[in-house]
């Protein structure tokens, strides 16, 4: 090893030193467009962030994903110019990482729905921030605090935060509590069979008009559903607006009770009739029954031609 050492020409060595040399630098200046690319991506994502959220006409539901692109274009840019200081030939990169990223994608399928099912929320809009939604065929609902491209983040009326996957609210119906103005507000109340329902009915629409968050137009309704029993259930449909809504409801549930007292409308009590027949007016139908059938038998051999 010595040997071939010493016979290696003084010319080689510094081919290899300068080799190393170029070698060196390009790693080095490779490393620093990488840590700069970095630097500068997290801090144009920061400004952006701080510059969407200024302009009022900004959404707040597209302004995560805006950051989002911009963090990563400018990071796939400095991973480029990277590899170009290396010497390694990008155009044969980006042709292996596109087969790379479709056998990825064949892979997590699961996860291209997320990327898909995000995009498609964010164009058709079927909610944004702030809207308290209902989906997930009824299994998720809260009020949406961020939209990503994989997951939607949701506030829980209980205060506890939920990621939810985009794919699991495209692919089902989605409830949007607060995207109308107006919301329709429908209480049932229960009375006796035997109280004065008019009076009842005159009463609770007195009551319902008389709320001040309850709307003129639509005006208020109440009517007679149906009738349960000995009780006949009454239906309180009043229209209010949405922010208004829960605070309505809660007040008339409150106020229900106390009107209908006052009316003279009793709590009702359901009742039921049974009808019980008793064993012995069974029993002598059925020696009725058998003594006629012996009579039959013995008269059947007197009959002559």
């Amino acid at each position: 090893m010595e040997n071939l050492l010493v016979e290696i020409s003084p010319d080689r060595w510094a081919f290899l030193l300068d080799a190393l040399t170029v070698f060196s630098i390009r790693l080095c200046a490779a490393a620093a467009i990488l840590v700069i690319g970095w630097w500068i991506a997290r801090r144009a994502s920061v400004s952006l962030s701080r510059l969407l959220a200024r302009q009022s006409r900004m959404d707040a539901t597209l302004r995560p994903i805006v950051c989002d692109i911009g963090l990563w274009g400018i990071r796939i840019v400095a991973i480029v110019g990277a590899l170009s200081q290396l010497g390694i030939q990008t155009a044969s990169i980006i042709a292996v990482l596109g087969a790379a990223g479709l056998a990825i994608g064949l892979a997590l399928q699961g996860t291209m729905q997320n990327i898909a099912a995000g995009i498609m929320l964010l164009v058709l809009r079927p909610f944004k921030v702030g809207d308290y939604i209902e989906g997930g065929a009824g299994s998720v609902a809260g009020t949406v605090f961020e939209v990503n491209l994989f997951t939607t983040r949701l506030t829980k009326p209980d205060g506890i935060c939920e990621y939810v996957p985009n794919s699991a609210l495209w692919s089902n119906s989605i409830r949007n509590f607060s995207r109308n103005p107006m919301r329709r507000l429908d209480l049932e109340v229960e009375i006796s069979i035997g109280d004065d329902v008019d009076r009842a009915l005159e009463v609770l629409r007195t009551l319902a008009a008389a709320d001040p968050r309850a709307l003129r137009d639509p005006a208020p309704q109440v009517m007679v559903i149906r009738f349960d029993d000995s009780t006949a259930v009454l239906n309180i449909r009043v229209w209010s607006k949405t922010d208004m809504f829960w605070t309505m409801r809660w007040e008339l549930a409150r106020q229900v009770r106390q009107t209908l007292t006052d009316a003279q409308c009793s709590l009702p009590l359901r009742t039921r009739e049974l009808h019980i027949v008793s064993s012995a007016t069974a029993e002598t139908a059925t020696d009725t029954a058998a003594g006629q059938a012996g009579s039959s038998a013995i008269r059947k051999p007197d009959q002559g031609p």
